[in-house]
Order: structure tokens, then C-alpha cells, then sequence
């Protein structure tokens, strides 16, 4: 599973606490670190793409700034993705998690993305698409949130869920509203409307209407690093879309 979402969401930590809430389950996992610019992580990768691609390395040798190296990184992953697949395939695992590139246009923007997730098994992969809670409570934030995820996915093409993430920052009322907005477009749009108008109010209305139109949205889940809540919503989450809700059978 690929957890993907914007820089500062918490897609690290999140990545540590699900492998962690899986070992306490019987499962085993293998975490795979494809950010080539992390200086520093919360847990040990069992692959770390830092092996074959690291950014300080290509700012170097191409003599490029942070932005124009994270873009020549983008797609030197997809060029030694065959080889960190070699490796993937030497572990006897339950889940593979991958935790991608801080930046998510990075992973999501990019074709290299695609290459990098059928060289690694397309048929086997899900996206937890992480949103910020910051942004999250706010309506016109969490339209915003709603639109990256549906751009997400329809550039991935891969089984998605969507979870709010770092809510120990939130309140019991916030949690519930947002719960609220992701199951009901019409109360979500009851609360863009009653929002002072402005230009950034009727642009989330027309956006909500349109992915309305077209399915897009559904319900969100919850989870905290922190507390280890929402884990197990995660994990049933993911077999339902990969094995139609059948659990893997514990070690």
C-alpha cells in the first residue's frame, strides 16, 4: 500500500504506525522509503530508494537547486524501480508499505509514478491517500483535499481510501463534522453556502457539484500516529478492496 498525500500530512509517521499496529496483529511487513530526499526517518526502511537515488547526490553531480533535483529524482525512481523490485521480491511479507515523496505532485503528477507501480504489481496495490486535518476541518479545505484525492486516483488507477490523518489535533466536534461532509455532499454544500461568499466559495460549490456528477467522494476515515486510532479501519479498509473483505490468515 501506498501511502501518498501533500508534504506534511503525515505519511511517514503514518507508514511506521500501521507497520507497527500490523506486527501487533500477527502480520508481518516489509516498509519501503521511496522519498530520495528524507533526511531523516522514524523508523528503519527494510528498503530505502535513498540506496539508488539520493538527492543530495543529484544536486551534485547535475549541479541542480532542491526543486529541479526533486524532479530528476521523480523519475530516476522509475528508472531503478526494476531493481528495487528484485529486492522487494527476496521478502517473504504480508504487506509491502511504501511511503512516498513528501511533495505529492512528485509521486502523483508524474508518469514515472505509473512505471514505478507496475513494476512493483499494479493488481496488488492500494493508495491510503492521507489529508491534512488542518485542511481537512476547514469546507473550502476539505473540497480542496476532496479534488487533489480525485486527481490522485484518476492518474494512478489504483484502489483508494481516504483518511483524515494527525487527528489527536482535532476535536471530538471537528472529527464529527468532517465525518458528517464526506457522507452528505448536500450538507457539506449547506455549510459552503452559509461561508461568507466569495470567488473561493463559488468555485467549491461548482467543484463539489461536479464530483457529485460524476461519483466521486464517499465516505473518509480517521486516523492518529499518535494514539494508533484508525489503524484497524485502515487495514479492513484495504482487504476490502483487495480481497473482498476476507482477512489474511495471521502468523
Amino acid at each position: 500500500m501506498y501511502f501518498v498525500g501533500t508534504a506534511g500530512c503525515g505519511k511517514t509517521t503514518i507508514t511506521a504506525a500501521f507497520s507497527e499496529w500490523l506486527q501487533t496483529q500477527g502480520y508481518d511487513s516489509v516498509m519501503v522509503n521511496l522519498d530520495p530526499g528524507a533526511e531523516s526517518l522514524p523508523y528503519e526502511p527494510d528498503v530505502d530508494i535513498r540506496d539508488w537515488v539520493k538527492l543530495s547526490d543529484i544536486m551534485k553531480e547535475y549541479g541542480l537547486g532542491p526543486n529541479g533535483a526533486q524532479i530528476a529524482a521523480a523519475d530516476l525512481l522509475a528508472i531503478n524501480a526494476p531493481k528495487v523490485a528484485t529486492v522487494l521480491e527476496e521478502f517473504e511479507t504480508d504487506f509491502i508499505l511504501y511511503d512516498t515523496p513528501g511533495q505529492l505532485e512528485l509521486f502523483a503528477f508524474r508518469d514515472s509514478s505509473k512505471k514505478i507501480i507496475e513494476v512493483f504489481g499494479r493488481e496488488k496495490s492500494a493508495i491510503c491517500f492521507l489529508i491534512d486535518p488542518m485542511l481537512a476541518r476547514n469546507p473550502n479545505g476539505f473540497v480542496s483535499s476532496m479534488v487533489l484525492s480525485a486527481i490522485t486516483s484518476f492518474r494512478l488507477d489504483v484502489p483508494m481510501m481516504n483518511v483524515v490523518s494527525k487527528t489527536d489535533l482535532l476535536s471530538d466536534e471537528e472529527i464529527e463534522r468532517i465525518d458528517a461532509w464526506s457522507n452528505n455532499n448536500e450538507n457539506l454544500l449547506n455549510t459552503l453556502m452559509d461561508e461568507i461568499s466569495g470567488a473561493q466559495n463559488q468555485i467549491s460549490i461548482e467543484v463539489l457539484k461536479a464530483m457529485e456528477t460524476v461519483g466521486i467522494g464517499g465516505g473518509i476515515g480517521f486516523a492518529s500516529s499518535e494514539t494508533m486510532y484508525g489503524m484497524e479501519e485502515i487495514y479492513n479498509t484495504l482487504q476490502e478492496m483487495l480481497s473482498g473483505g476476507e482477512d489474511k490468515d495471521s502468523r
